[in-house]
Order: C-alpha cells, then sequence, then structure tokens
C-alpha cells in the first residue's frame, strides 16, 4: 500500500520538526530540490506554500536569491500542490513554464501555489495551469509562474 503525499504530510505536520522531515522526505525522493534546501509550511488541497532561505548556495552575484533558485520552489511547491489537488485516477507532469522576475529577491521567499482552475477527473489528459506567486519578507511579490502541468488518467493495472 502506498501513502498518499497528503495524508504523509498531515500526519507528519502536526509533528515537531514535521515540515522539515516532510521536506526532507520530498527531497529524497526528487533529490535535485534538495540543492534550494525548500521547507513546505502548508499543504492541502489547491493550496500549496514553502518557503527557501537566502543562503550562500542560492545567491547569484547581484546578492540576490538566483532566478533559478526560485523556478525551483516554484515546481518544488506548484508540483506537490498538483499533485494533493488532482483526483486519485489521474496522474500529472509539468509541461512547461511561463516566469516573469519582478524584482530583486532578498530574504527568505515564501511561495504560494494555486491552481487555475479546480482540478477534476477526465477520461482525456487536460492541461492545469499552476500559478505560484514569490513574495519577499516584506510581502511584496518578486516572482511569478505559471506551471504548465499536463493531468491524466493513471492507466489501469492490468490484473493477470
Amino acid at each position: 500500500m502506498t501513502v498518499s503525499v497528503l495524508s504523509m504530510y498531515r500526519r507528519l505536520s502536526t509533528r515537531p520538526f514535521g515540515h522539515w522531515l516532510f521536506s526532507r522526505l520530498i527531497c529524497f525522493k526528487a533529490p535535485y530540490f534538495a540543492s534550494i534546501r525548500p521547507r513546505i509550511t502548508r499543504l492541502e488541497p489547491n493550496r500549496g506554500e514553502a518557503t527557501i532561505s537566502h543562503r550562500r548556495s542560492v545567491t547569484n552575484h547581484l546578492g540576490t536569491v538566483h532566478a533559478i533558485a526560485l523556478c525551483n520552489l516554484a515546481e518544488f511547491v506548484g508540483g506537490l500542490t498538483t499533485d494533493v489537488s488532482i483526483p486519485t485516477s489521474m496522474r500529472w507532469i509539468p509541461r512547461g513554464m511561463t516566469v516573469e522576475y519582478l524584482k530583486k529577491a532578498v530574504g527568505t521567499m515564501h511561495a504560494v501555489a494555486t491552481p487555475a482552475f479546480p482540478p477534476h477527473a477526465a477520461e482525456e489528459g487536460y492541461e492545469l495551469p499552476m500559478d505560484v506567486v514569490v513574495n519577499n519578507p516584506q510581502g511584496e511579490m518578486v516572482f511569478r509562474a505559471r506551471i504548465a502541468m499536463w493531468v491524466s488518467p493513471r492507466p489501469s493495472r492490468a490484473g493477470g
């Protein structure tokens, strides 16, 4: 039996260091995200929130959070939000991302992901735009992304 991402989050998030542990487990499953050390702070159907700290390893030559670190944060929180929002009969994969860099990113970055419309079960695949905004500690938007998530039915498992 597999444990859903949402049930694992709900189980861990109420415990001490639960958000940290959940985020580490996700990075273990998808190791590339560990490069930005993201932390999920809220995860529920149709809304996810995550942060990254402004550390040397995510800083560019200007002393700000690197643009690609912001893209990674967007894909991290957007993917998790998609995963917990779509029906269990569906699966997803990102197909593209459009981004806007609006302001220099300094300090801890806070990302919020929401789908453009409520995901639904379907017999055919469809594109689900996932909108992600990233704010600085002052609450100013520094980055915006729209991730094109391809949502399609899971293949049926043939018993044999």
